[in-house]
């Protein structure tokens, strides 16, 4: 599969460069959940270092004649050789235009910039951590035209993220979206039929853990390869050998602890499901962050929000929580669970609203790094462009333009991934019922390994063998459609709420 001399040879560099990045997602990962506040500022000055380093390594001039080599032999190469030669082409590209200060510099503000958020969103104080965001708005820019994209750096933000996507094809899906789910949600909200999500409080935290914990391994999530831990924001990192998820409990917001878990868990079996013995190349990583999105939402959503979900997991939630949940009937929890409300949180928000927090965020992004929004004014556009899309003003920064931890990390074009992996999370699903029709039978049998190993299949095993476009087309036929989300979203609640 790979026998080439010059791929042999790319693969030693590619190892070293895996284990280098893999120890500094650890200590990205150990910012978020262990790092006492003393010591941000030397995790600062680490990060900045071994980015340096690593950044040594992925711009070796060594890489180049191989690389070459490989271009000039492309016909006799198999598509394994192609797609790590064209991937690695990628990075390498990427690595050698971007100086070593800036790489340095990068890594020590995306540090500082989270501590700042953190701290920021806790006091409410969005001019406390508006200096960081300026920094990384112009840092990213800078980034794209050290690559050649000076002119379309929004473009070049996006497609970091998903390879081959750019604005405009966002845009257009987004509209597409934008047509049907504003009057769907309004719909939805406008019923009589409300869910008593009011009831569901006092649920002891040490108690959601354990429950949490035998959902996402019965779902399949390896806990000898992977852990939970609790997180300001929940995330995963890590790759297919040390997977780390995070999330984090309230007592009486019992479900956002149970769902973002489920999300996260989505993730990590992606990660896991990669082929462990090609980590270190495009063979072993996820295509991009819409394919992977695509994998957390569907566990999230299409499975653990269905009644065939519940009925095998519902006995043992009320076994858990007997006299938190006396009193309410099977309908009125499962109500609870696919609830539809306003809600100025992109993380505690429904599927039929969700996807309205991430139009409003890619509005902003494009104002914010074509340079039609200045750092300053972002709160109150955030305020306003709220009202407008998703129907409410948030009642401090805490609740809208501080609430997301991406932006502390420079991480603009991530957003739209939500989205398209909601589109491409329903658009599998449609897939996987036309193959399996009796799939949902065995949630309620508390069997989730065809579902996986359907995903493996078509999904997980290929790395970056396809990009998103052409991995969507080749297993649903067609490429992304937002139509199946539209779908998925009617069939899904307007009978609840009808």
């Amino acid at each position: 599969m790979l026998q080439h001399p010059s791929v042999q040879a790319l693969l030693e560099k590619l190892e070293k460069q895996h284990n280098l990045s893999s120890i500094l997602n650890l200590l990205g990962w150990d910012e978020q959940v262990n790092l006492p506040p003393g010591g941000a500022e030397q995790r600062a000055q680490q990060m900045a270092t071994l980015s340096e380093v690593h950044h040594q390594l992925a711009s070796d001039p060594t890489v180049e004649p191989l690389l070459q080599k490989l271009e000039s032999d492309w016909d006799t190469l198999t598509q394994q050789e192609q797609t790590v030669a064209k991937q690695t082409r990628r990075d390498y590209d990427r690595a050698t235009r971007l100086p070593a200060d800036y790489v340095a510099e990068k890594a020590k503000l995306d540090s500082q910039a989270y501590h700042a958020w953190v701290q920021a969103r806790e006091n409410d104080d969005f001019a406390a951590f508006a200096p960081y965001l300026k920094r990384q708005v112009d840092m990213s820019i800078q980034g794209a035209e050290f690559l050649g994209h000076g002119e379309n750096p929004y473009d070049y933000l996006i497609d970091l993220f998903d390879p081959g996507m750019k604005a405009e094809t966002i845009e257009g899906f987004f509209s597409t979206l934008k047509a049907e789910l504003v009057p769907l949600s309004q719909a939805i909200l406008g019923s009589p039929i409300k869910a008593k999500t009011e009831r569901l409080r006092g649920f002891p935290v040490e108690k959601q853990e354990a429950f949490l914990k035998e959902v996402t391994k019965t779902l399949g999530f390896d806990y000898h390869r992977g852990r939970i831990d609790v997180a300001v924001h929940p995330f995963c990192s890590g790759n297919a050998n040390d997977t780390r998820l995070t999330t984090r409990f309230n007592e009486d917001v019992p479900l956002d602890s149970l769902f973002s878990s489920i999300h996260e868990t989505g993730h990590g079996l992606y990660e896991q499901g990669l082929p462990t013995n090609q980590l270190h190349n495009a063979l072993g990583q996820a295509v991009g962050m819409g394919i992977h999105e695509s994998q957390s939402r569907l566990w999230e959503n299409q499975v653990s929000r269905s009644r065939e979900f519940w009925q095998f997991f519902e006995p043992k939630y009320r076994e858990t929580f007997p006299d938190q949940l006396a009193g309410l009937s099977s309908d009125d929890l499962y109500l609870a669970i696919n609830a539809v409300t306003l809600c100025p949180i992109r993380v505690d928000s429904d599927e039929v609203t969700y996807n309205l927090h991430i139009l409003l965020r890619f509005e902003l992004e494009k104002k914010l790094i074509g340079g039609e929004l200045d750092v300053d004014d972002l709160p109150a556009e955030w305020n306003r462009l709220s009202q407008e899309i998703i129907g409410l003003t948030p009642a401090s920064d805490k609740e809208g333009v501080l609430q997301d931890v991406h932006w502390s990390g420079g991480m603009f074009g991530y957003f739209p991934s939500y989205c398209l992996g909601n589109m491409i999370a329903a658009q599998l699903w449609y897939k996987v019922l036309e193959e399996i029709p009796d799939l949902p039978n065995d949630f309620a049998e508390g069997k989730f390994d065809r579902l996986l190993t359907w995903l493996r299949d078509c999904i997980h095993q290929h790395g970056k063998l396809y990009d998103t476009q052409d991995l969507v087309t080749r297993v649903t036929g067609e490429p992304i459609n937002p139509q199946h989300l539209i779908r998925y979203l009617k069939d899904r609640y307007m009978p609840l709420y009808q």
